[in-house]
């Protein structure tokens, strides 16, 4: 019994040093801050989710239900607490939704000590997944997610085969969530699909991102915009695409909205992730843009390029050589984005509004060839090399 206790002291000591570890930055661009530690990994779920901590069910002190990963958290300002929805996966391969919560958004996340229990539909989740926050002008906190399910005529020989909808909650607390109708989009799947946080012309206003299959994009565009009458019966009658995929960029292969955009004076700002295939695999990027205020379906400012890219240990994990964010917050015009790293851990990069309106307004568009690329260098260079000669800096 002595031993038992003390292997339960110790992982609860250990358990509150990593949740009391300080972050710091390294990397600062000018546009963003990157910081040492993840905030949220396997190792930060509580002890009690993974041990029977009872002697008697658990002798040996074994760990009964194991966690994978903690990635791909939707995020908002909750009791004036950094909040996010974590995407947690056990080793069964089931992710859940879990809220963790910071008091100042780069480290001592803690896990509430109940997970999500979703409500289903008439048709059961099989997986659940990526869930965006939207806190709507209708009073509701709207959680979108991915949902999972194996088609009923799917074959036998192939275990593979699946489907992906959106699935839609919604809460006033983040403890109790009403379920409501998965998004119909006729015969497209979907994934990334999020919720604007204002109505347009009285109506709820998604973006979506239609694909054929459940990997491949297909005849998916990229990025769409659609209005529907109804969140409770939730059907898209058209998708307008506004962020198209793009051959020789970032985002050839297909792309997704991120977290839902926010509102400045100068327009929505954007994140998304872009994919492209490499000889490794897909390689999946963070980038930007804006769109109007008038008309958030009109794009305004489209800088090139990625705005992040994994880096060092980033790169490693389930799924390598990938950042995906679905959760962003604002608090005071710092801007904390929340993003995974190959599907296997969160972190955090900082930075404020200004600088993020700044960065798309000012970073050039992408040419689409080596020439336009070159060309479009050059003049910085020059502009640069005036400026020095002038300065006395060279």
């Amino acid at each position: 019994m002595a031993n038992h206790m003390d292997k339960i002291k110790r992982l609860l000591k250990e358990y509150e040093d990593l949740l009391s570890r300080k972050n710091e930055v390294v990397q600062d661009t000018g546009v963003f801050k990157r910081y040492k530690h993840p905030i949220i990994t396997s190792e930060h779920v509580p002890v009690f989710w993974k041990y029977d901590l009872n002697p008697e069910s658990n002798p040996l002190m074994l760990e009964r239900q194991g966690i994978n990963a903690a990635f791909n958290a939707g995020a908002m300002l909750y009791d004036n607490k950094f909040t996010l929805v974590v995407r947690t996966e056990g080793n069964d391969r089931k992710s859940f939704f879990a809220v963790a919560q910071s008091e100042n958004g780069i480290d001592n996340f803690r896990y509430w000590d109940y997970p999500i229990t979703l409500p289903q539909t008439d048709e059961p989740d099989t997986n659940v997944y990526d869930m965006r926050l939207t806190k709507h002008e209708d009073g509701w906190i709207y959680g979108l997610f991915c949902t999972e399910r194996r088609p009923k005529d799917a074959p036998e020989y192939d275990q593979s085969v699946a489907e992906a909808k959106c699935g839609i909650a919604r809460t006033k607390n983040l403890i109790d969530w009403e379920r409501l109708p998965d998004l119909d989009s006729g015969d497209s799947q979907q994934r990334n699909v999020v919720l604007h946080p204002e109505f347009v012309n009285g109506k709820y206003a998604l973006y979506t991102r239609p694909q054929d299959g459940f990997i491949d994009a297909g005849s998916g565009g990229g990025i769409a915009w659609a209005l529907i009458d109804d969140i409770e019966t939730p059907i898209v009658k058209d998708q307008k695409i506004i962020d198209p995929k793009v051959y020789h960029t970032i985002k050839e292969v297909k792309n997704g909205q991120g977290p839902a955009p926010i509102k400045t004076e100068q327009g929505w700002l954007h994140l998304a992730h872009g994919v492209r295939n490499t000889a490794a695999g897909l390689r999946y990027v963070l980038y930007m843009f804006m769109t109007s205020l008038d008309d958030p379906s009109e794009v305004i400012y489209s800088p090139a390029g990625h705005f992040m890219a994994p880096q060092g240990e980033e790169r490693v994990g389930d799924v390598s050589n990938v950042l995906f964010t679905n959760g962003w917050i604002v608090k005071n015009g710092e801007v904390y984005i929340y993003y995974a790293s190959s599907d296997t851990r969160m972190h955090v990069a900082t930075s404020t509004v200004e600088r993020l309106i700044d960065y798309c307004k000012n970073t050039p568009a992408d040419g689409l060839t080596s020439y336009a690329s070159v060309k479009t260098r050059n003049n910085l260079i020059k502009k640069n090399l005036e400026y020095m000669k002038n300065a006395k800096l060279r």
